[in-house]
């Protein structure tokens, strides 16, 4: 039961960050500052999401980690921290940021710097969430396999 608890939190998570990314990428290329401040205005709400699945991934992980031993296990437990440090101290001061200067019509220079460093982020944690995923799927197929 803890794994599917674990596998689905971090499917969600994974998936609102990749939404967060998307949205963003696809108003700032074809939209107006209306829908820019709208899309801001929507991320934060999509924490309501997003933050409680984090944890459920970070409690399941760290109550699963504990009985598993191996490289695949180890590689999991070593990008924790930067996921967690990326999206505490980057992703989401950078939301609250971007949503309050869009909100303002503040499309300017520290708008559009904050913006870019929260796409970097957001790629590197949609990578290393998916490099997650992907070796939390092999280690279930190994122990299906036994």
């Amino acid at each position: 039961m803890m794994t599917r608890i674990h596998a689905g939190a971090g499917a969600v998570a994974l998936g609102m960050i990749s939404v967060f990314w998307l949205s963003t990428v696809s108003v700032e290329l074809m939209a107006d500052a209306a829908r820019i401040a709208q899309v801001k205005h929507m991320i934060l709400w999509g924490f309501l999401v997003l933050v409680p699945a984090m944890a459920l991934v970070g409690g399941t992980g760290f109550r699963l980690g504990q009985k598993l031993r191996g490289p695949v296990v180890e590689k999991k437990r070593r990008r924790m921290p930067f996921i967690a440090a990326n999206g505490l101290l980057i992703l989401v001061p950078s939301a609250f940021f971007l949503a309050a200067k869009a909100q303002a019509g503040a499309f300017d220079t520290a708008f559009y710097g904050v913006q870019a460093l929260e796409l970097v982020a957001g790629a590197v944690n949609i990578a290393l969430l998916g490099a997650n995923m992907r070796d939390g799927l092999r280690l279930a197929a190994r122990r299906r396999n036994l």
